[in-house]
Parts: C-alpha cells; structure tokens; sequence
C-alpha cells in the first residue's frame, strides 16, 4: 500500500521508481516562523487538499462559523455563489441555526471569472455562468456567502438578478478578509488600484454592489480558523511533525501588509 503526506516546508524528496526518499529538510533560520500562504485555504486550494495535517473544507467551514459568530443578519435562508464558498456557508448556516438553500445553479462550461483578462469578459461570464433556482428564494430574505470580494464586479450582477427574481433582501458575507496589499510570493493578485478594498467605493460597499449589507471575515478570525485543529494536535501530542512545533506561521501579506521577508524595493 502507498502511503501519501505532505511534502514538508524545505523538504527535498527524490521519486524513483523503486520507492519515495527524503533527502534533505532544508531547516528555516533560528525561531522563524513558517509562512504558508493562508489564501491557499481561502480560495485556490481544492477542498479535498491536506496542508498542516488538516483538510481545507474544514477550514472553510470553520470560517463560515466564525464569519456568522461575527456577522449574524436576520435573514430566512443561507446560500453562496456555487461552488467554491459552499463549505462556508454551511458552517455559517449551522452555527445561525438557518437553513442551506441553493439559489443558484451553475453553468458547467464556463471558466471562472476572477482569472478573466478583462472587465467586459468577467461581467458576460457571470451571466452565462449562473441559472436562478427563484422559486428557494422569492420573498425571502438572503445571506450569500462568498469566499472573497476582490474587485466586487463579479457579485453585483448576482445580486441583481437575485433581486429581479425575487429576493426581498440580499445580505453578503464574505469568508476573507479584504485584500488590499499585492502578493510578491507569485500569487497574480490585481493591483492595488484595481481592489475594490482599496477604492473609495469600499466606504459604502453594500451601495456600491446593490447589496442590503456586507460584511467580511477579520483576518484575526481567519487566522484562528486556520490554525485552531494545527494548534490542538500540537497540545495533544508532542511530537507532531517537527516542522510545525513552535511558531505557527501563515503569510497574511496580502490582507495586512505585513510581509514575511523584507522587500527589497
């Protein structure tokens, strides 16, 4: 039987045909702490990946959880923009004690929008991309759950046609916190001109995408959904992984500027 981990922070391994070796783990200088990009988890990783010893569904969830601990809404239904903030918004669901409901259904054969090369591109994919499932939600009050707002083009347009098909109010809450800073560790993030976080909109954001209110994840919360399981295991049993005893560390550079290596320029 083959047995699968993860290749640790520095490790070089050599696949041959014979069998899988470690080589070499390459330690990190004295006490600093590892900086896995934590948007992994957020938004690029596959829900079925393993990082840290943990499944990035469950840290989905556990955002959605601490999202709706931070941001309850009055509302009759909780639902998301299929498929990527699904883990998040059924822990958002169950810790408000309200119903999942879908209220859209996606369009298989569309790529998605966030890696489109350009604004009329991302605003045609939306429409082809989603058919409305009205009859969930009309008269109803809805929480979209959404794992990022980067630009905030790509949730207007589904807010709108929520609306038209009869939602009586729409209430985003989002599963990250607001990028506003550029990733120089080879994330292609949009430049800070083009973060919604960092234009003047941002100040009335429910306004600006048509929403009835809007409210993100602290990076504070994100961080503790992240690494409450890594933490646990760590006080449970000493000799978990090596790599991982001591300091915890993810790169929340994108989020707070705080970058893990001094830049250079």
């Amino acid at each position: 039987s083959r047995y699968y981990r993860e290749v640790l922070p520095g490790e070089i391994v050599k696949i041959s045909r014979h069998d899988v070796q470690t080589l070499d783990v390459v330690r990190r200088s004295e006490g600093d702490p590892s900086a896995f990009c934590i948007f992994e988890y957020v938004y690029f990783a596959r829900p079925d990946s393993i990082f840290e010893g943990q499944m990035v569904y469950s840290v989905r969830r556990r955002c959605g959880q601490q999202l709706a601990i931070e941001a309850p809404v009055e509302a009759d239904l909780v639902s998301t923009v299929p498929e990527s903030a699904t883990p998040a918004a059924l822990g958002y669901a169950q810790m408000c004690g309200l119903p999942y409901v879908e209220v859209l259904c996606k369009n298989r054969y569309v790529g998605r929008t966030f890696i489109q090369p350009n604004m009329r591109l991302r605003q045609l994919g939306v429409a082809k991309k989603f058919g409305v499932l009205s009859d969930n939600f009309k008269g109803k009050r809805v929480v979209i759950i959404d794992d990022s707002i980067v630009r905030g083009n790509t949730i207007s347009p589904i807010i709108k046609l929520l609306r038209e098909s009869g939602a009586k109010e729409v209430h985003i809450r989002v599963a990250s916190p607001p990028i506003r800073f550029p990733c120089y560790m080879g994330i292609n993030i949009p430049t800070k001109e083009e973060l919604i976080a960092n234009r003047p909109e941002f100040h009335d954001l429910a306004n600006y995408i048509g929403a009835d209110s809007v409210v993100y994840l602290s990076v504070e919360g994100l961080v503790s959904s992240v690494q409450e399981s890594i933490k646990a295991r760590q006080d449970n049993n000493p000799k978990t992984h090596k790599s991982f005893i001591g300091k915890l560390g993810h790169c929340t550079a994108c989020l707070t500027g705080n970058y893990p290596v001094e830049l250079e320029w």
